[in-house]
């Protein structure tokens, strides 16, 4: 009974909302939406990445009315709600989801290393940053200071990861041409073979009946046909050439 009635209420300040958004805050929102860095889904819905599903569920029911393209006559309202909707997606894929909050936390490694070798200059700040036992830090990482170079460096990391990812892909698409190539090049080779082989064996009867032909006239000399002299024997009924005998 208590989660409809919050519901009921949350349905009634978005129409009040809404009764009080003017077409330029709907055209704003569309071109925010569109110059958005587009790996970074966070970035379309306006949350912080601490943000729970539940959060992305809300943000996106608010940002969509915005500009959905009926209620929004800017002539790029159908894309930019089709990319809220993408990032609403990402977001609620629990995969996706982790990967980019697996780089967002790589990210505040690599400040956070940063930071500490910038203090380890500035004994003052080491000072207070001993005292404080780490409280400073933590203000720190909640200052909008730190909240837009975190946001930066996110940016960096996933573009580095997407370009690893396109080039890895680049190498398995052309490793993937190359084989289809020497596949249809092996393909190409048999069916040549194939083909001179049909071709062999339909030429079989032909080529058995000119050999009995060959067979049969091989031996009879062909008309007009030179033929080598015989030699003479000193023995008529030998079919070799008897050598002269010395005399002494």
């Amino acid at each position: 009974m208590g989660e409809s009635n919050t519901s009921a209420v949350d349905d009634l300040l978005l129409k009040e909302f809404f009764a009080e958004v003017s077409e330029v805050e709907r055209d704003n929102e569309v071109i925010r939406i569109l110059s958005c860095f587009k790996l970074n889904p966070f970035e379309f819905m306006k949350l912080s990445f601490d943000s729970s599903p539940e959060d992305v569920k809300k943000q996106y029911r608010k940002l969509s009315l915005m500009v959905h393209p009926d209620k929004c006559k800017h002539p790029q309202a159908k894309e930019a709600f089709g990319a809220l909707a993408k990032a609403q997606q990402q977001l609620l894929d629990q995969q996706e989801r982790d990967y980019i909050l697996s780089q967002v936390t790589a990210a505040k490694e690599e400040l956070r290393a940063k930071r500490k070798k910038q203090l380890k200059k500035d004994t003052a700040s080491k000072l207070k940053l001993l005292v404080d036992e780490g409280k400073s830090e933590q203000q720190y990482e909640q200052s909008e200071e730190f909240q837009q170079e975190l946001k930066l460096k996110v940016r960096e990391l996933l573009t580095e990861q997407e370009w690893r990812r396109r080039k890895m892909a680049m190498r398995i698409s052309e490793e993937e041409g190359r084989l289809k190539k020497d596949e249809e090049e092996q393909k190409e080779m048999w069916k040549r073979k194939r083909e001179h082989a049909e071709q062999w064996e339909g030429t079989r009867e032909q080529r058995v009946s000119s050999w009995r032909d060959f067979m049969k006239s091989g031996k009879k000399s062909k008309k007009g046909e030179l033929r080598p002299p015989k030699l003479k024997t000193e023995d008529p009924n030998k079919s070799y050439v008897q050598r002269p005998v010395k005399r002494s």
